[in-house]
């Protein structure tokens, strides 16, 4: 069960496990936020899956994971701003419905449940690379709701295997693209504007993994056994040859692609969030299931994307291929309430979608009770 399959991540994870595992039974269940905002393909990602179930995780039936050999919780409100914006709900979602859904995982009889947690709970660490053992500092509601998500879990009893994966900042390109990322934002502003401003002073430095890498990691946890890092395990997901400086983002993104200009705001106060990590742990663990895409594979599989959509909106950063945009957008026209639930009438059901969306899919979509 790859539960919030419909996202930016969970898309690529579910064509990456169908294609690794074609013998594998892969249902999803997501509340449909960004069904429909697919980019670089007219056919829906749950084409690879089994079955597709359309629910709320926060009402997610007790009995309903019963059969499954392994749970991936990627469900999340998923970034900093929409943090903020929705701190409540985040910490419904993040924490407490991570939790739940856990424990009645592993009372369904659930072999491994797989999180997909974050390195932003390093907060401001400056210094040597931050490990697993390390202190953590959240800023942020997203980083705190994260940390508390580990440590409930880390309390789950009985023989479920446990896998917090720590994700370094995602980037890279997804039939459902986000352009709210550091690097995608970046390879946006060449292809639309021809110029990259970085409006803090650029030296704030970020870890970073492809989607596609993701995927990777997460299929090595689906399958980890506990004599290979515990029963419960927090591990920092990612490579060490992928920590950069923000300011080094933006220089690579502007040589990748012709006639780009490049500006820093030198004079600007340095971005609080600033963390390298150590995933050495990461390496040692799963050495058949390392990142395999480079800084420039990231870049020029994004460029080459936003190229074949024939991308263009310079105003991108105000649209839904940001996130909390998309949401607002859902709220404005009085489908979503402000606790981010589907209001009555607009919940998202068969009925409510329209009936060359229902072609395109090949699983049977189904509302979670």
């Amino acid at each position: 069960m790859i539960v919030g399959n419909m996202g930016y991540i969970g898309s690529v994870v579910v064509r990456e496990l169908a294609l690794r595992h074609p013998s594998a039974i892969l249902h999803g269940y997501d509340n449909a936020y960004f069904m429909h905002y697919l980019t670089g393909t007219e056919l829906f990602p749950e084409r690879y899956l089994d079955h597709q179930f359309l629910g709320d995780i926060r009402d997610m039936p007790v009995n309903f994971l019963k059969g499954y050999t392994a749970v991936i919780q990627l469900a999340a409100i998923s970034n900093d701003p929409m943090g903020d914006r929705f701190a409540a709900v985040t910490a419904e979602i993040n924490q407490h419905a991570t939790n739940d859904m856990a424990k009645a995982a592993a009372q369904a009889g659930v072999e491994n449940f797989v999180f997909a947690s974050s390195c932003s709970i390093y907060g401001v660490a400056l210094g040597a690379p931050r490990c697993e053992t390390d202190p953590v500092a959240p800023v942020t509601a997203y980083a705190r709701s994260k940390i508390a998500a580990e440590e409930a879990l880390a309390s789950i009893e009985g023989g479920m295997v446990i896998t917090s994966l720590r994700f370094a900042t995602a980037c890279g390109m997804s039939e459902r693209l986000r352009l709210d990322l550091v690097l995608n934002d970046f390879v946006a502003c060449a292809l639309s504007q021809q110029h990259i401003t970085v409006h803090s002073d650029g030296s704030p430095w970020r870890p970073l993994i492809d989607v596609a890498d993701m995927a990777r990691a997460i299929d090595w946890a689906v399958q980890r056994k506990p004599e290979n890092g515990g029963r419960i395990l927090k591990i920092n997901t990612g490579s060490n040859e992928r920590n950069h400086q923000v300011r080094d983002l933006a220089t690579a993104v502007a040589q990748a692609i012709p006639g780009t200009t490049l500006s820093i705001n030198t004079e600007a106060p340095a971005d609080s969030r600033s963390y390298q990590v150590d995933f050495s742990l990461f390496a040692r663990l799963a050495p058949e299931h390392q990142p395999q895409l480079t800084l420039m594979d990231s870049i020029m599989g994004l460029a080459n994307g936003l190229k074949s959509m024939k991308f263009s909106d310079t105003r991108f950063r105000s649209s839904s291929y940001i996130r909390l945009y998309a949401l607002q957008a859902h709220i404005n026209a009085g489908r979503l309430s402000e606790n981010l639930t589907w209001q009555a009438g607009s919940a998202v059901n068969l009925s409510a979608l329209s009936a060359s969306t229902r072609a395109t899919f090949t699983p049977e979509l189904e509302v979670s009770p």
